[in-house]
């Protein structure tokens, strides 16, 4: 028998933030290091926990929810979620413009699906969640990638969207907040992001996953809220919000003129009744999850905005090291202004090497040419974030300081 060759649409697929931990495992397993995990978003991982009314609300439905559910989403879970819609001030959703989906991966990987064909792209953000452009390679599209304004608190570019439109542009993304930088963007920007898509024919597709998770008294502004001219799909999740990433519950919105969406609507449905349904117990967790207590979402706030202060303190007091204020989500994307750090991969991979603390390369997510940055994820406790930022420093003085130039320089 031969070699079994794998479909040529995932030779390109990459997704850095779970590739480095296979190498990571490796240095626990063969070596017995102890590593300090700052490159994935979950912060069940730390000292976060799920609300326990969610747990009840699961509970209580647990004999109902063991066939399978309606393919869209239960009744309940999709009348919630368009009340949600509304607070956001998303305007004429009803139940029926809602889908549900197991997490918002499945929500980004079917809206993607339907979307794009064999060499056709979607403006992507750099930096920017890497799904996406795994997606894009999956279904055989161009990645499209349009910049971040470091400068201007990792607001999108949009004279740079303007310039990687083409004829074969199907839509934009925006990712708010943003992951990997942690910005949040102003209605100033949200409606310059409108004003292209209408002028271009474009879908926007807005990933809102951290819309909750806001620091220094921010506000977000759900960017479907600012017009209903124009064909808009909002992902949403509980898994960020409501500290529940493993129970797999995202959502879609469906805004705009409804005569405009309703293909790109019903092909996704199409899609979604071929998976047969959502995780069907975790569904009755939407409603306890909106309609319940929200104290821990102050308290998670709180405590995050606390590991924000402390990693971008530490990382603007460290030569060579700069990083832009997160104002959302639980990341930072500092950047690596040392010259003699070549490869931010290889910033990245020498220190879990050499000082057991792993990051992701900025690489992973996209960045401007000529530049290097790395991302944090700040949700181990500060004790932990300033053990980690020791050795970050430690590192940065060994490998890159004047006493190693110095006698690199003696030596040669």
């Amino acid at each position: 028998m031969q070699k079994i060759i794998p479909a040529k649409r995932t030779e390109k697929i990459k997704y850095a933030i779970r590739d480095l931990v296979v190498i990571a495992k490796k240095l626990e397993k063969d070596k017995g290091k102890k590593i300090l995990y700052l490159n994935i978003g979950d912060p069940l991982k730390f000292d976060f926990e799920t609300p326990p009314h969610m747990f009840e609300a699961i509970a209580a439905n647990n004999l109902k929810s063991q066939c399978y559910s309606e393919s869209l989403g239960i009744d309940e879970a999709r009348e919630v979620l368009a009340k949600e819609a509304a607070r956001k001030k998303i305007k004429d959703i009803t139940p029926d413009d809602v889908i549900v989906f197991n997490g918002g991966s499945e929500a980004l990987t079917q809206g993607i699906t339907a979307l794009v064909n064999v060499g056709e792209n979607i403006l992507i953000p750099c930096p920017g969640y890497p799904m996406f452009t795994a997606l894009v390679e999956y279904c055989q599209g161009i990645q499209n990638p349009y910049f971040l304004d470091e400068d201007n608190g990792w607001q999108p570019d949009l004279d740079d969207i303007r310039k990687k439109i083409n004829d074969k542009t199907r839509g934009l993304i925006i990712i708010n907040p943003n992951n990997p930088t942690g910005g949040v963007y102003d209605k100033k920007t949200l409606k310059g992001l409108i004003d292209i898509a209408a002028e271009n024919n474009l879908l926007i597709f807005a990933d809102e996953t951290y819309d909750q998770l806001l620091f220094d008294g921010k506000e977000h502004t759900a960017l479907a809220s600012l017009t209903d001219e124009i064909p808009i799909v909002t992902e949403g999740s509980l898994s960020k919000n409501f500290l529940c990433p493993g129970w797999r519950m995202g959502w879609l919105f469906f805004s705009g003129p409804k005569e405009l969406i309703a293909d790109y609507k019903e092909a996704i449905g199409k899609l979604s009744r071929a998976r047969l349904c959502p995780i069907h117990p975790q569904q009755y967790a939407i409603k306890a999850a909106f309609e319940g207590p929200q104290e821990h979402l102050k308290d998670t706030v709180k405590r995050m905005q606390e590991r924000r202060d402390v990693t971008y303190k530490r990382m603007n007091e460290i030569e060579g090291i700069s990083c832009v204020k997160p104002k959302g989500a639980f990341y930072a994307f500092p950047r690596i202004d040392h010259e003699k750090v070549k490869s931010d991969v290889d910033f990245v991979l020498d220190l879990l090497h050499e000082e057991n603390v792993l990051f992701v390369h900025g690489t992973g997510f996209g960045q401007k040419p000529n530049t290097k940055h790395f991302r944090i994820a700040f949700l181990s406790k500060p004790e932990i974030l300033n053990e980690a930022y020791d050795k970050l420093e430690k590192f940065m003085k060994r490998k890159f300081g004047w006493v190693f130039i110095f006698l690199y320089s003696f030596r040669i």
